[in-house]
């Protein structure tokens, strides 16, 4: 982060208070074409200013509880927007959780990865990280993703793709637990694993003054209840756009997940071209885990009480690109170097999944 943003841009502090008016007029007035596009401009808008606030914060607590604010920051993001379509929808909505989870961690491990390791190979043709840090992260990420995206299918106390309450309280406790332990080894017991060796550009920067960093965490607080409240406002008209475009009602997954995570995504890759690619890695494997951590108990906490039907467990087609994705993951982060190929491979993966997503 740069000095400039020692002061904060006034576009950071008049968007919001935007969003929140026309969030306002759309409620006074709905179904009105002009105010449902500037519904979306300002549902962009917000999220961005939301983000630029948690690079504030996070820039003031530094690395890598930096990192940790901006994946828990977009996490309350996806799980908000999640619980209050899901509650709003009802039982037809029952795998929407499942669908933009999974869509997180395709897009965090072979977009956001792929673009930062292609982008920073072009530029510094190879580039270092720390494999301890990346190999716990990808660990983590492996047994979450299979323990409540693949193992839904395969119990048998309710039919598959559905957990039965004491399994599916299980599978929450432990997401929780098991992402708090990485939490606590990455902030505290070996941060280190998560430093780069050698420090970029923006850590000599001098931090936001306390009153900064106040004003940002206000500000953020602001945006993310702006960007659900705007969300469910979209949602309808992002789910009729999907059913008549003949897409698959996954679809929609996808396009919370890229929405939630677009602005991260360019952190992560502003940080490769810098040659910080061990924050690029922070920033998108944090998230993945942060999504799958945070938004199952949540999720499943929900649905324990309302006792609607929950949805979990990934198709085949889903389950071999999956195991594919944490086959070549690990690969590609087990020799701290990487270069334009691995990029190019983790690229082609998710080519393949946004295209067998709309044709399945």
């Amino acid at each position: 982060m740069s000095t400039s943003s020692i002061v904060l841009p006034r576009w950071t502090l008049w968007v919001p208070i935007a969003a929140w008016l026309i969030f306002g007029a759309a409620v006074v007035v709905p179904g009105q074409p002009v105010l449902i596009a500037l519904v979306g401009a300002a549902l962009a808008g917000a999220v961005f200013a939301g983000v630029h606030h948690a690079e504030v914060v996070a820039h003031k607590v530094g690395e890598p509880f930096g990192t940790l604010v901006l994946a828990i920051a977009v996490t309350v993001i996806e799980v908000a927007l999640i619980v209050s379509v899901m509650l709003t929808a009802g039982p037809e909505k029952a795998g929407l959780a499942r669908d933009t989870v999974f869509a997180a961690v395709m897009l965090v491990s072979n977009g956001i990865v792929g673009i930062c390791l292609l982008v920073g190979g072009i530029r510094h043709r190879e580039q270092d990280f720390r494999i301890q840090g990346a190999s716990a992260s990808l660990a983590v990420l492996a047994s979450l993703s299979v323990l409540t995206l693949v193992m839904p299918n395969y119990t048998t106390t309710h039919a598959g793709p559905v957990l039965s309450p004491a399994q599916l309280a299980f599978a929450g406790v432990s997401s929780l637990v098991l992402y708090g332990v990485f939490v606590f080894v990455q902030t505290v017991r070996h941060r280190d694993y998560f430093l780069a060796d050698a420090p970029g550009e923006d850590a000599h920067a001098a931090p936001p003054s306390n009153g900064v960093t106040l004003t940002s965490a206000i500000m953020l607080l602001v945006c993310l209840v702006a960007v659900v409240l705007l969300a469910k406002l979209l949602s309808p008209v992002v789910e009729a756009a999907v059913r008549d475009a003949g897409a698959p009602p996954a679809v929609v997954g996808i396009v919370i997940a890229a929405l939630v995570l677009l602005p991260e995504a360019l952190a992560a890759v502003r940080a490769a071209r810098a040659d910080r690619l061990q924050t690029s890695l922070n920033l998108a494997l944090g998230s993945a885990l942060a999504s799958i951590g945070l938004t199952i108990p949540t999720v499943a906490g929900v649905f324990l009480v309302t006792k609607q039907p929950l949805i979990l467990g990934i198709d085949g087609k889903e389950t071999v690109l999956l195991f594919l994705t944490l086959v070549v993951g690990t690969l590609t982060l087990g020799t701290g170097r990487t270069t334009i190929l691995q990029g190019a491979v983790h690229l082609s993966l998710l080519a393949a999944y946004l295209f067998l997503s709309f044709a399945p």
